[in-house]
């Protein structure tokens, strides 16, 4: 607990450094059409509270560090993707390409996704070649969707906690110390940054920290389905996968790029719905995450039970109702939304 109370209040002061010398480091976010905030802020709240986590694992869990060198070297290049991001500002393409380099060394080291999950008594496994694609664009995917919800204050460093403590759960009910030990620090680091980014936010987290922990969701993910069925992680992670595939479906639909930036994420529209109340809009989605975190969680234990794979498809039929449910209701409110707005106009 010391240690992790240490790397919280490390977090927090690295972080303060990095607001007292941001004009300096040319990390400032300035408004733009899609933002919420209407100052300029410091940026780069992910650099303090990553460097926490790298300074505390080699100082406090150095033995695993020594085991494990290729999660943490995978998971450093993507902070330092993130960093250049922030600094910088690359392309789609390059931090696409850093986030393959990093799945690169994973798969190297055997730490990439391998099934799909037993369904009617068929274990559905990759074959060899298609294991390295698969894994990189399904932790790209995924590592861009918590990039994409780093929208409003607190919401991504809310979400990803809820998350990763459901994944350091299912480590603590399994033995797997390197689950506990990167759930249990990235927390104990992002406990030192929302102090300072819950609205009204004096500091933004940045690519170094959305890409960062989007990365480390998905190692943590990979670690469980040593445990766990792979469909089940859809449910621990759903709000960021969900909003990602509604958002992109709806951009297709109007034929836009799906990468496109627009405002119609969850968070855009429940801000508005919420009356531009930050902290009503991030407290309904980190509840709503606790709610399909914790139903995934519940399902494990019926998919013990069930050796045929039932289980596993009913649960995934119910997160693409889900998904279709979400895209109608939340399109819906878009819709009356922006009717509203031209009826004000």
């Amino acid at each position: 607990m010391i240690k992790l109370m240490a790397t919280a209040v490390l977090s927090y002061i690295f972080i303060r450094l990095l607001i007292a010398n941001a004009g300096k480091l040319h990390l400032l976010d300035i408004p733009n059409g899609r933002s919420f905030h209407y100052s300029i802020t410091p940026l780069g709240g992910g650099i303090g509270f990553m460097m926490s986590f790298f300074f505390s694992i080699l100082a406090f869990k150095f033995y695993m560090f020594l085991e494990y060198w290729y999660i943490f070297t995978a998971i450093f290049i993507v902070f330092l993707g993130g960093l250049a991001d922030d600094r910088y500002h690359l392309s789609a393409k390059m931090k696409f390409l850093i986030i393959f380099v990093a799945v690169f060394v994973l798969w190297l080291n055997h730490a990439c996704i391998y099934t799909l999950g037993q369904y009617f008594d068929y274990q559905f496994n990759l074959v060899w070649w298609f294991v390295f694609p698969f894994s990189a664009f399904a932790i790209a995917g995924f590592t861009n969707a918590l990039n994409l919800i780093d929208g409003i204050d607190g919401l991504a460093g809310s979400i990803s906690i809820v998350i990763i403590a459901f994944f350091g759960l299912i480590g603590y009910d399994n033995g797997n110390t390197l689950m506990i030990t990167i759930s249990t620090f990235t927390i104990a680091s992002l406990v030192g940054f929302m102090i300072l980014n819950w609205n009204p936010a004096k500091v933004f987290m940045g690519d170094s920290g959305s890409l960062s922990l989007g990365f480390i969701i998905s190692v943590l993910a990979i670690l469980s389905i040593k445990y766990i069925p792979p469909v089940v992680v859809l449910y621990l992670a759903a709000v960021p996968i969900l909003d990602t595939l509604v958002v992109m479906i709806r951009r297709i639909k109007k034929r836009k790029s799906p990468f496109k930036p627009d405002k119609t994420h969850l968070h855009h529209i429940m801000v508005k719905f919420f009356n531009m109340n930050v902290k009503k809009t991030v407290i309904f989605l980190v509840i709503l995450q606790i709610i399909f975190s914790s139903t995934g969680y519940v399902m494990l234990e019926t998919m013990k039970k069930d050796s045929i794979g039932i289980a596993q498809l009913l649960a995934l039929i119910g997160f693409i109702m889900m998904f279709f449910l979400f895209y109608m209701i939340f399109t819906n409110i878009k819709r009356r939304q922006l009717i509203l707005d031209k009826e004000e106009e």
